[in-house]
């Protein structure tokens, strides 16, 4: 049986790429979440107007990787000392954020941020809330450092 974590830490592209990399991840998968405008596009998105932010849907293997370790894995991928921000990119789509599917991730949740203050100066601007609709980005956005990096050798 599998479960799914949801997870905001900037530009979804490099936090899939990361989730990708980790045993017991099925599936990473770049999309929106949290905002409240059905079906959004990454255009709706970047306006800031929709309330959504950039998103990773991990589904994962419970039984060879644990949530605990996502949250490892969310912590190390970004600053979540910054307010509505990852470097360049500016907006609440850029928010940290972790969306919880069950009572169990939020009390993780909640504890990780206890354990990760320790390696920030700024108090960390994570929001922790409840997993809402989540909207698949649009097909150029998944695995976008592998198309990337295959582009470069092949023209399509």
């Amino acid at each position: 049986m599998t479960e799914k974590a949801t997870f905001g830490a900037g530009c979804f592209w490099g936090v899939e790429a990361a989730f990708r990399k980790v045993d017991g991840v099925l599936e990473a998968t770049s999309g929106y979440s949290g905002g409240y405008v059905k079906d959004p596009s990454y255009g709706d998105v970047c306006t800031g107007a929709t309330g959504h932010a950039e998103v990773v849907e991990v589904e994962y293997d419970p039984e060879k990787v644990s949530y605990e370790k996502l949250l490892e894995v969310f912590w190390n991928e970004h600053d979540p000392t910054q307010v509505n921000r990852q470097g360049p990119d500016v907006g609440t789509q850029y928010r940290s954020a972790i969306f919880f599917h069950t009572p169990e991730q939020e009390a993780a949740a909640r504890s990780s941020v206890e354990k990760a203050q320790a390696r920030y100066r700024k108090p960390i601007a994570t929001e922790i809330t409840p997993a809402s609709e989540f909207y698949r980005a649009e097909e150029y956005h998944q695995r976008y450092f592998e198309k990337g990096l295959l582009s470069r050798f092949f023209s399509f």
